[in-house]
């Protein structure tokens, strides 16, 4: 009987087998994550007004930074709120893109909260909020480069011994886009998604701002979208200062971010949708009218809710 010679496998072809089966493994992990339907992000002045309509509201996304050192009464609050809606922990200072690592105290925080609450996945910005070790107070914008791209995924890396609940990045908006950059902003979230094995949480209105103030093409951004990894979308509105279109949560949503969410939810597989106001906040009835009007969006496509 002959034996079959033994045939050498490039090291770079084992990688990219491996690269393809990581991904799938990612994928079915995506894919097998609970439709939530329609939520609210949380804000403590609408509580009582909450518990008075609970019906409308699939979930609750909470701000993680609200319950690290928490207080009694917070504590109780979040018992509360875990009692009766699924929670999504949503967190804004972990910093992914600080160059010189995480903050490890922070991140232990971070983890016991995510555990506390056990989650189907939890989210944060793709950012860097840190530097030396200060914090900036503000969500800033990365470099659009392999560089970039490194330190997030080896900062993701870090999160993962720590969490093991999937993680969801969401796209900011940002003033003044950085010099240097290598790839689009597109790019730039589906290079970190795809290497870092994460689920991206699109918030259309970060996108509408940033294509509206950079101008770019919304539709050419999300061609360049790994489809299968758009797990969660935020929407709200903001308002225009000086020719400029702001972020604010601060305003009712306008007519392009529900006809951009309606495209979205039509070709992507969205497992949640949370209305994130902030400020100038309306009358419980009118967040109500707008998670109504996102449900409508998300049965018209066949979809949950």
């Amino acid at each position: 009987m002959e034996v079959p010679a033994v045939v050498e496998v490039p090291a770079v072809a084992v990688a990219a087998v491996a690269a393809v089966a990581a991904a799938g493994v990612a994928t079915k992990m995506l894919s097998h994550l609970p439709n939530l339907g329609v939520g609210l992000g949380f804000r403590e002045l609408f509580k009582s007004e909450l518990f008075l309509n609970r019906q409308p509201v699939d979930f609750l996304e909470i701000v993680a930074e609200h319950y690290l050192d928490a207080p009694a009464a917070k504590q109780q609050e979040l018992e509360l709120l875990a009692a009766h809606f699924p929670l999504i922990p949503h967190a804004i200072n972990l910093s992914l893109g600080s160059a010189e690592g995480l903050d490890r105290d922070y991140l232990a925080k971070l983890a016991a909260l995510i555990k506390q609450l056990n989650p189907p996945w939890w989210s944060e910005h793709l950012c860097f909020t840190k530097v030396g070790g200060i914090d900036i107070g503000h969500l800033s914008p990365l470099p659009y480069t392999q560089e970039a791209v490194e330190v997030v995924c080896r900062n993701i890396a870090e999160v993962r011994r720590w969490i093991d609940v999937p993680l969801i990045l969401e796209n900011i908006t940002y003033m003044v886009a950085l010099p240097g950059a290598e790839m689009t902003e597109a790019q730039f979230l589906a290079e970190v998604a795809e290497h870092a094995d994460c689920g991206l949480l699109l918030d259309v209105t970060n996108l509408y701002t940033n294509a509206v103030n950079h101008g770019y093409d919304m539709q050419q951004f999300l061609q360049q979208l790994p489809l299968e990894r758009i797990v969660q979308l935020h929407f709200v509105g903001g308002h225009w200062h000086d020719g400029v279109l702001i972020d604010s949560h601060s305003h009712s949503t306008p007519v392009e971010i529900w006809q951009l969410m309606d495209d979205v939810v039509a070709n992507f597989p969205v497992k949640g949708i949370v209305l994130e106001r902030d400020e100038n906040l309306p009358a419980f009835t009118e967040l109500v009218a707008e998670l109504q009007q996102a449900r409508h969006i998300a049965r018209s496509h066949g979809k949950w809710g």
